[in-house]
């Protein structure tokens, strides 16, 4: 499955690079990109548990950007 998700407030490209470093290397997860420019987050990752693999994207996002918000709609 792959999703695209709204970012708010990520800071810098730097930090989106990590954010993106970060999700490819969860389990499960295909392919991930994160873009600053754009304010989006894109997700390819197993089916079967993508919920509990976004809950592990957002704890990883966390660590790098504590005040982005992933809108996971």
């Amino acid at each position: 499955m792959k999703k695209t998700f709204k970012l708010i407030d990520l800071d810098c490209a730097n930090c989106a690079a990590k954010m993106e470093t970060a999700i490819k290397k969860i389990d499960g997860v295909a392919d991930a990109s994160v873009s600053f420019m754009a304010q989006k987050m894109t997700v390819e990752a197993d089916d079967a548990r993508f919920e509990d693999i976004m809950k592990q994207v957002v704890k990883a996002c966390k660590k790098v950007e504590p005040d982005c918000e992933i809108i996971l709609k």
